[in-house]
C-alpha cells in the first residue's frame, strides 16, 4: 500500500528561452475574472511629487488561478529567501524615504 503522505519528486520541466524578452516593470495592476487573473506591468518615471504621470503599460499575463496561486508561493518563497539575506523590504515608499533621510 502506497503512502498517501508521500509527495513526488519535483519533476523537471524542459524549457526553450530562446525567444524570451526581458522588461523591466515598477508597477502592476491585478485585475481578473472568475477563470483567470490579469497582471498588466508598466514603468512608472514618476519618483515624487503629488501629480501623477500616465503609466504606459507594456506586458499583459493572463493565468488561470492555479497557476497565480503557485506564482503566489514561488514569489513569496523568493522574497522571504532575500529578506534572510538581505534583510526587510519595506513597499511603503513614504517609510523608505524617512528611513534614508534619518540614516544621513
Amino acid at each position: 500500500m502506497a503512502d498517501e503522505q508521500t509527495r513526488a519528486e519535483p519533476v523537471h520541466v524542459p524549457v526553450d528561452e530562446s525567444h524570451i524578452v526581458a522588461t523591466y516593470a515598477n508597477f502592476c495592476r491585478v485585475t481578473g475574472t472568475p477563470e483567470e487573473l490579469i497582471v498588466d506591468f508598466g514603468l512608472n518615471k514618476q519618483v515624487g511629487g503629488t501629480s501623477p504621470e500616465t503609466i504606459q503599460l507594456t506586458q499583459r499575463i493572463i493565468v488561470n488561478f492555479y497557476t497565480a496561486k503557485r506564482l503566489a508561493y514561488a514569489l513569496g518563497h523568493a522574497v522571504a529567501r532575500h529578506e534572510q539575506a538581505f534583510g526587510n523590504l519595506e513597499t511603503d515608499v513614504q517609510k523608505r524615504v524617512v528611513s534614508q533621510q534619518s540614516k544621513a
